[in-house]
C-alpha cells in the first residue's frame, strides 16, 4: 500500500514538474471587436426591426463681424492767367463705411420616435430612417431621422440616444396656422428681396 502511495505522490510530482516546465497560455477575456456593454440588447437585428431613438439636441451658434473702411481723394488745378491772377479749383472726395452685424440663434429639440432599420452596413451597423407626424389644432410638427447605430449602443429596452446616432440627419418642421403665422406676408419678403 505504501508503494501505491509513493507511486501516486512520484506521478503527481512529475506531472506537475511537466506542467510548470511549459509555457503559459493566457488569452484576455476583453475582445473589442466583439464588445457589447452588459446593457447592450443582444437580440440580433434584421432589416424592418423597429429602435426607439430619444432625441436631445441642443444646439446654439454666435457669430458677428465688424468692418471700418475709408477712403479719401483730392484733386487740384490751379491756372495762372497772363496778366498774372492765379485762379484754383478743386475736388475733394471722402468716402466712410463702418458696418456691424451680429447673428445668434439657438435651437433645442426632445422628442421620442420609433425608426425602422432600413440595411444593415457590412460591419454590423444599423442603417435607420423613420417619420413621425403629430396633428394638434390645426397644426402638423413632422419629425424625420435617419442616420446609423452600432447595435452595441442600442439598450436593453431598444432605445438608443440621438447623441448615439452617427451621420444623423434630424429634421422638425411645422404646418399650420401657427406656422403660417410666423411667417412674414408676401408684401414683406418682396420687399426684403429689394433691401427696404
Amino acid at each position: 500500500m505504501k508503494e501505491n502511495v509513493l507511486r501516486a505522490v512520484l506521478m503527481g510530482l512529475t506531472w506537475l514538474a511537466l506542467a510548470a516546465s511549459l509555457p503559459a497560455m493566457a488569452d484576455s477575456l476583453y475582445r473589442p471587436q466583439s464588445y457589447q456593454a452588459l446593457t447592450s440588447d443582444l437580440r440580433p437585428r434584421k432589416v424592418g426591426d423597429l429602435i426607439t431613438v430619444m432625441v436631445y439636441e441642443n444646439s446654439s451658434a454666435t457669430s458677428s463681424a465688424g468692418t471700418n473702411a475709408g477712403r479719401s481723394a483730392q484733386l487740384g488745378l490751379d491756372v495762372r492767367t497772363p496778366n498774372g491772377q492765379t485762379h484754383g479749383a478743386g475736388i475733394r472726395s471722402q468716402n466712410d463705411s463702418d458696418g456691424h452685424g451680429t447673428t445668434q440663434r439657438a435651437g433645442r429639440v426632445l422628442a421620442q420616435i420609433t425608426v425602422g432599420i432600413r440595411e444593415i452596413a457590412a460591419n454590423g451597423d444599423l442603417l435607420v430612417q423613420g417619420t413621425q407626424q403629430v396633428d394638434i389644432n390645426n397644426e402638423r410638427q413632422t419629425i424625420t431621422l435617419e442616420g446609423r447605430v452600432r447595435q452595441q449602443d442600442v439598450s436593453d429596452t431598444n432605445v438608443v440616444l440621438s447623441t448615439r446616432v452617427a451621420e444623423a440627419r434630424i429634421s422638425y418642421a411645422g404646418q399650420g396656422d401657427i406656422s403660417e403665422r410666423q411667417r412674414p406676408a408676401w408684401w414683406q419678403r418682396l420687399l426684403t428681396l429689394f433691401g427696404v
